[in-house]
């Protein structure tokens, strides 16, 4: 590592070939922010390319997935959404964007058990094992998706989320950087872009979804090169049960490693070597308070949380790659440490678990925090991009500095002069 005086004495000089690399420094709301930190080590390709990470340029993607309200699966907002992205990979010179096609027919609903006689109303079970595993412990709130579009009190939010969902085809956009010795290997990054509760689905998932784009952009600068390859993919029907990932399981395992068309050295599915998922990346405010409510600023302390799942077939490997991602936070994240856990559930990583090494990045333990209601935005109406302060959306953008910083690594990346 070059010293502090070194390397600030050379940071001109960078900031010369690297200016056409570096995203303008507007922020989302016409705020100036530094475009890199203050010192880079340029000898590093791997910090040249964390550098460009901005909140300006994290806060205006998410705040471009929120113009279509809540993106719920089967609605034109969802299908407006999944054509904004892959415009903008599109703008970001990821030219070989391509989108996988499903049919989605929700099963029909199953009829809850009525509350035993005498239940509390509004408490939850004492230390319940959480899905995924884990004991929740401490103080928990009730959680739950808001269907009531009259709580949503922004009549324009409220008339753009009216339409329901509709059973038929769907489709999720993904680009892919192709590697130049190893095309054949690969590692998949994603973000679900699709939401519910009549908000804008501002945390949940823009918050992950921005970090997959902010990424395809980056290393989309034909100046970046990689050995492996990177894909790019923005999930659909996350929130109906993972079937946007389950479908690119089904439709894309069986193709990996096959070159297409034959001795053409292009391989349209590389064999997987990874999985990195995001979702819900801002929110760590931390436990409810007695009374139930949640503390208003995000907690000094906050970390980004790495789960995989101990009980997959593929436990070891995944924590292996849960471990490497904490290492790259310790190098490069600016602001949030990480922390790695064992109890990965309810995300798009899922159906990878078992096939090969899959890790989720989140904001806090999904299964023993998130569903202990230490996110009061999850899944309703204020889940907005005006709920979150600066200090949340540096969070998320922590977040993408480890996973950027962890990719970089792992598929070999440089950048030209």
């Amino acid at each position: 590592m070059l010293s502090r005086r070194f390397c600030a004495s050379i940071a001109p000089v960078a900031a010369v070939w690297l200016a056409p690399l570096l995203p303008s420094s507007a922020g989302a709301q016409g705020v100036v922010l530094p475009a890199t930190p203050a010192v880079i080590d340029s000898t590093d390709p791997v910090a040249l390319m964390v550098s460009q990470l901005e909140l300006g340029r994290y806060k205006a993607t998410i705040k471009g997935l929120t113009q279509f309200g809540d993106r719920r699966q089967g609605t034109k907002r969802n299908r407006d959404a999944v054509d904004w992205i892959e415009a903008q990979l599109k703008s970001y010179g990821c030219t070989n964007t391509e989108r996988i096609t499903y049919e989605y027919n929700p099963p029909a609903p199953t009829p809850r058990p009525a509350a035993a006689a005498g239940a509390p109303a509004n408490r939850p079970p004492a230390n319940p094992v959480a899905a995924g595993g884990g004991r929740a412990r401490g103080i928990r709130t009730r959680t739950g998706v808001n269907n009531d579009s009259l709580r949503q009190t922004d009549p324009r939010l409220r008339a753009l989320n009216a339409e329901p969902s509709t059973p038929g085809m769907r489709q999720e956009v993904y680009c892919t950087k192709v590697g130049t010795t190893r095309p054949d290997e690969m590692y998949i990054v994603g973000g679900h872009m699709d939401g519910i509760g009549w908000g804008e689905a501002a945390n949940d998932d823009a918050s992950g979804s921005a970090i997959v784009m902010e990424l395809a952009r980056i290393f989309a600068d034909p100046r970046v090169q990689t050995e492996r390859s990177v894909r790019f993919v923005l999930w659909n029907n996350e929130e109906t049960g993972l079937n946007g990932a389950r479908a690119y399981v089904d439709q894309r395992a069986k193709l990996q490693g096959i070159e297409e068309p034959k001795g053409s050295g292009k391989y349209p599915e590389p064999k997987w070597l990874g999985m990195i998922q995001h979702d819900m990346m801002m929110f760590d405010h931390g436990m409810p308070k007695a009374d139930g409510s949640i503390p208003k600023d995000q907690r000094p302390e906050a970390d980004v949380n790495i789960e995989f799942q101990s009980n997959s077939k593929m436990a070891a490997k995944s924590a292996e790659l849960a471990w490497l991602l904490h290492g790259a936070n310790a190098k490069y994240a600016t602001d949030h440490p990480a922390q790695v856990g064992p109890h990965m559930t309810n995300t798009d990583s899922g159906p990878f678990q078992d096939l090969i090494a899959s890790v989720s990045l989140r904001e806090n333990e999904r299964g023993t925090q998130v569903g202990s209601g230490w996110d009061p935005h999850w899944h309703q109406p204020t889940d907005l991009f005006i709920t979150f302060s600066d200090a949340d959306f540096r969070l998320g953008l922590n977040a993408a500095q480890t996973t950027l910083g962890a990719v970089a690594k792992l598929v070999g990346a440089t950048v030209k002069k």
